[in-house]
Formats: C-alpha cells, structure tokens, sequence
C-alpha cells in the first residue's frame, strides 16, 4: 500500500511556534482512541470537539499521511447500520476539517461491539475516508528518500479477548468464538515473525499494559506481549483506558513500548493499576491533567520514530524517540 505524503514540518507546540523548512523525508500520522461521541444531543461532548479542532490545526500546519484509530469510535452501542445518523453526528461532522481528509484506518473497540460491527466495516465501501477492511488487516509504508518500511498490523482485540460486560465494562467475558480467535492469533504469529519491517508497530484496542482503570489484558500478556519482545517489535498502541500514557518493558535482550492513547472523547485520572505493571514500566501518565484530552502524532524518520502525546491546547505533553529494529538496543 502506497503512502500519499504530503509536506513536512516540525511540530509547532506552545507559544514560539518555530518551523523548520518543509521536507518530504517522513510519515506523519495521529494515534487516536476512545473518540465515540454521546448517542443523544448535541451527540459532542466537549473532549471530542476539542480534540478534533486541535488536531485538525495541527494537521494543517504540520500535513498527515493518515489517522490511527484504536477503538470505541461509537459510543456507547456502536451502530445499526451503514445509515446510521452516528457516522455523521459523531464522526463527519466532528472531525470535518480539509486537514484530517485523510484515510482513517479503523479497529473495533468493546463498545462498538455492542452494535453491529460489520456496518463499521461495510461504511468503507460509502466514505472515501473511512478505511477498515476486516477485523485485522496489516498497512506497509516506505519511508521517504530511503527503501526502509513501515509496518502496522492492525488487530481486533475483542474478538481475542471477548466484549466486557455492560455493567461495569471491566470485566472481559473472554472470545466470542475460540475459532476465530485462533485464526486471529494464527495471522498475528505469522505477519509479526514474518515481517522485516524496519519499525514494525501492532495496534488494538485493548492495552496490553495499563496503570488505569482497566489494568494490563490478561491474555495479550500471555500471550501477545511475548511474540512482541521475540520479535523486537517497535511498538504496541492501544485505546480503552481514558488517559494517555508510554510505558515500557525490558525482557533479556528485547524492549517494547507501550503507548495508550485513548483520551479523545473522556478522561479517567486512575492510576489503580500502578501496581500490575512490571517495575519502572510507567514513563509517562496524563489523565486529569488535561482536562479536554489528548492524542498522539507520530513521525517516522529513516533514523527514528518519534511519538508526540499533545494535549488539545496545542501543547506537546511527551516525546519519546524510538529506532529501527535492526539497531536498537
């Protein structure tokens, strides 16, 4: 799949506002999660109107290549069908601007499971926008000027681990369907240990670890975090708890981040879950600290990738550089 790249700046954050000269040397794409909207008027709570006027600016003076999306894009029962009024009022009339025209490349959240999912899946075929072909699916990008690759696989985390319960939505009730499970499973083991993407990124829904209300998903602990650090992969992204956070975990030789950004609709300022994460994991939390959300920008350099949390007064929040798999350490 061929990236559409577009000019490039630095990130402009906080007073100064200093550039750089454009360059067409990077991908440039935002991390967003948990941005589903309300199912009654005005159908846009202040978060979500927030954070699409900021990262339509941001994309404005700083062009992307596509959004990442990482789950509950409905609240709270997803959608009926593909004329649902929600993908207008939540969604095409939110995040509306020239700037965010855009392929939005889409993975179901636990609430949009609770509605007909298929019909998330079927409005490609109607926005020009809106990109979600299957439940998983794999993107590849070449970096600019170079023959280095990106790599993002696209998994559906629910149907891993199985819907939460609608009382508390805490507790996962485990897959749906054992088979289409260890399908899923069976193509996450094959594109990941296949892949020789210089910076190979896996996104979903659920976290793997959290120190928020949700804590670390049990079965991705056992059984994805392990193929992530066999196969030194770049990075995991993820929605469900309301906060943006980096955490980071050491096996032997491998390191993994950890990036949760789903802030884009509704914050949660629990840390309850400090104690499940390994020892020194957590390097970056933001939850009532920024009280009208956030949301991640990521750049991807021949030399590095760099993920940006930036909260939806424009100011950048957190920065952490990661390398191409061939020379980390």
């Amino acid at each position: 799949m061929a990236a559409c790249l577009r000019r490039d700046k630095s990130l402009t954050y906080g007073p100064t506002e200093s550039y750089r000269e454009p360059t067409k040397n990077s991908i440039r794409f935002l991390a967003l999660g948990d941005f589903g909207g309300k199912t009654d008027f005005p159908f846009t709570p202040p978060i979500q109107n927030a954070v699409a006027a900021q990262t339509a600016k941001l994309a404005k003076q700083n062009p992307i290549d596509f959004v990442l999306t990482l789950g509950d894009n409905f609240y709270e029962h997803g959608v009926e069908s593909v004329d649902d009024p929600r993908f207008t009022e939540t969604y095409g009339r939110v995040f509306h601007q020239k700037s965010l025209e855009v392929d939005w490349y889409i993975v179901g959240g636990n609430h949009d499971y609770r509605g007909n999912i298929s019909a998330q899946i079927a409005y490609t075929k109607v926005s020009k926008r809106w990109k979600y072909p299957d439940f998983f699916y794999k993107l590849k990008y070449t970096i600019p000027g170079s023959d280095m690759v990106l790599e993002i696989i696209m998994i559906d985390t629910v149907i891993l681990c199985g819907k939460t319960d609608d009382a508390t939505d805490m507790i996962l009730l485990g897959p749906a369907s054992i088979v289409e499970a260890k399908k899923q499973w069976k193509w996450i083991r094959k594109n990941i240990e296949k892949s020789t993407a210089d910076y190979l990124i896996v996104a979903g829904h659920y976290p793997v670890i959290s120190v928020s209300s949700h804590g670390p998903t049990k079965t991705l602990v056992d059984i994805l975090d392990p193929l992530l650090h066999a196969n030194n992969v770049t990075a995991y992204f993820s929605g469900h708890d309301h906060n943006l956070q980096h955490l980071q975990s050491r096996q032997q030789q491998s390191k993994v981040d950890y990036f949760v950004s789903g802030a884009a609709d509704k914050m949660d300022p629990s840390m309850e879950h400090k104690g499940d994460v390994p020892s020194g994991a957590l390097k970056f939390f933001a939850g009532k600290t920024i009280p009208l959300g956030g949301f991640g920008h990521v750049e991807v350099y021949k030399e590095n990738m760099t993920f940006t949390f930036s909260d939806s007064y424009g100011k950048a929040l957190y920065q952490h550089v990661m390398f191409p798999r061939h020379v980390r350490k």
